[in-house]
């Protein structure tokens, strides 16, 4: 239940019965080989088909986070931590008012963190609200799947690249690239950071076979699924 492909009237129908929403959070920002849009792209998706069984509403994702370290790549978009907490904060009021009193919002991005922050002080302000904040694959069970298949596993590395992030008709490089320092990395500013990671992607492979891939995102897709339905106790 795409809230691209419903009208008011049916989401007024489904508050009649249930008080779910899940809301995506992604990025729009360097992911070396891949799309720009990789975090929003993703965060989108594993939403959308853990909720379809659900039918719980999916609204569209918010396609612009945290990530000042990357805006010396062309194409980044960051905004501030305050902005894009002030906009959760505007999307968590303006589902309030619809009548959603749980929602989950499905993070793709580490640097969206803070925002985590807004939706507890939304809470403290509306307590007949619950507010889950879910980073997709940080999450137990999918993180065990992606260090099953490759421990070393980083941004923009082959943990990412997805039949659906990958662009078409573009090679991946080959080998493993070492991983970076990240202690170093986070003293760096944008043109620092991009001095040092070269083409954006961490640490590791840059790519691995799809089928493994298929046996991460099934595990993140029933996790995330598994949590829309049961957790809110």
């Amino acid at each position: 239940m795409k809230i691209a492909e419903m009208n008011w009237m049916q989401v007024e129908a489904w508050l009649a019965t249930d008080d779910r929403a899940v809301v995506p959070l992604g990025s729009t920002e360097q992911h070396a080989y891949l799309s720009l849009s990789v975090d929003s792209i993703l965060s989108e998706r594993v939403a959308v088909e853990a909720a379809e069984p659900l039918g719980i509403p999916v609204f569209p994702v918010l396609a612009y986070g945290i990530t000042p370290a990357f805006t010396a790549y062309p194409g980044t978009v960051s905004l501030r931590a305050e902005t894009h907490a002030r906009v959760a904060w505007d999307v968590l009021t303006s589902l309030y008012r619809s009548g959603f009193r749980r929602i989950l919002l499905v993070n793709g991005h580490g640097g969206n963190q803070p925002t985590m922050t807004a939706g507890l002080e939304f809470m403290t302000e509306h307590p007949d609200c619950r507010i889950r904040f879910h980073n997709w694959w940080s999450a137990l069970r999918t993180m065990a799947r992606v260090q099953h298949h490759d421990p070393v596993a980083s941004h923009a590395s082959w943990m990412e690249n997805f039949p659906w992030t990958r662009l078409a008709n573009l090679a991946q490089p080959q080998g493993r690239k070492p991983m970076v320092d990240l202690d170093y990395l986070r003293s760096l500013g944008p043109d620092g950071v991009r001095r040092l990671l070269g083409d954006g992607n961490f640490g590791g492979l840059y790519q691995r076979p799809d089928e493994e891939m298929l046996d991460i995102w099934n595990v993140a897709v029933e996790e995330t699924r598994d949590l829309m339905r049961d957790g809110w106790a």
